[in-house]
């Protein structure tokens, strides 16, 4: 694995596309704007294309396609990519020459692979790159971590677009590695959501106030981003923003566990994570921000504990 260091430096402006301008996509594409490059947007939903009306070249996949050098998929998986890429009024029927698709969704690195191979029988590169680091905020400053899967040569001819999107750079590996490295992150960051909020509940029967909890855990070991940022920002603040639903965070772990499946691999720290989020999703939270668990998270325990 390597690191890339990123780049403030200007770079040649550049025809990039954007598909997807929902809580991740919008803070891309204004970054790549902001940078100077004429920005091609799409997204099925008029309201999310409006704010870009004026600032970027409202266009559908396949005419971006065929004049963008590189293009960000931000949509909910695979599934999505797989529909818009494949026949002849594809994207890849007409792609530009040497075209580079990204694909920050998280998904399942088989199906990944899978749609890489298709690209590269049109000669287009496919690069998966799984995103953490801060959520929405975190891709509208452009302050995110990509974790990079595919060509090691097409990372480095495009990483100085990708400077201005993320903060840090991770090539992995061959396809897939990316959106890989991206599941098993995702299983631990929403494992210690859960686990944050067992302790928070935990202290609560015992008295302790939630602000002195996170206060104290956040000077000692038991520290992480969950603790120094969800709690503060989406949880103590009353503000239950943390801009993502629960529905995603059930999905991420799931395909995980699928993988863990595949590689017979045991994770029951995950499965009980998994277990959380499924009796969440059964009470009817699947559009819920996830912020909001934890005000349940005792009837949620319960009933997975009983």
């Amino acid at each position: 694995m390597r690191k890339a260091k990123t780049s403030s430096r200007e770079s040649k402006p550049a025809k990039i596309g954007v598909i997807g301008l929902g809580n991740m996509g919008r803070g891309i594409a204004g970054n790549l704007i902001r940078a100077g490059h004429h920005v091609h947007a799409w997204d099925i939903a008029d309201a999310a294309r409006k704010p870009f009306a004026k600032s970027a070249t409202i266009a559908e996949p396949a005419p971006m396609a065929a004049v963008c050098r590189l293009i960000f998929f931000v949509v909910p998986g695979s599934a999505e990519i797989d529909a818009m890429t494949r026949g002849r009024a594809g994207m890849l029927a007409g792609a530009k020459k040497g075209l580079v698709l990204y694909d920050l969704t998280t998904s399942d690195p088989a199906y990944t692979k899978k749609l890489a191979r298709r690209a590269k029988a049109r000669g287009v590169h496919y690069m998966d790159a799984g995103m953490t680091g801060g959520g929405a905020k975190g891709a509208d400053d452009g302050t995110m971590t990509l974790m990079i899967g595919g060509d090691e040569k097409v990372f480095k001819r495009s990483r100085r677009f990708l400077g201005q999107i993320a903060g840090a750079l991770f090539h992995v590996g061959p396809s897939g590695a990316g959106h890989t490295m991206k599941l098993v992150n995702n299983m631990v960051t929403h494992t210690n959501f859960m686990t944050a909020c067992e302790a928070a509940y935990l202290a609560g029967r015992a008295g302790i106030e939630l602000a002195d909890l996170i206060q104290v855990i956040n000077k000692g070991n038991a520290r992480s981003y969950i603790t120094e940022r969800r709690f503060p920002d989406h949880i103590l603040s009353e503000t239950w923003d943390a801009r993502s639903r629960v529905y995603n965070l059930h999905k991420d772990v799931g395909m995980a566990l699928d993988m863990a499946d595949r590689l017979r691999a045991e994770v029951k720290l995950g499965r009980t994570t998994h277990a959380y989020l499924a009796e969440a999703m059964r009470r009817g939270m699947q559009d819920t921000d996830f912020a909001r668990i934890f005000p349940d998270f005792e009837k949620i325990a319960r009933k997975v504990n009983k």
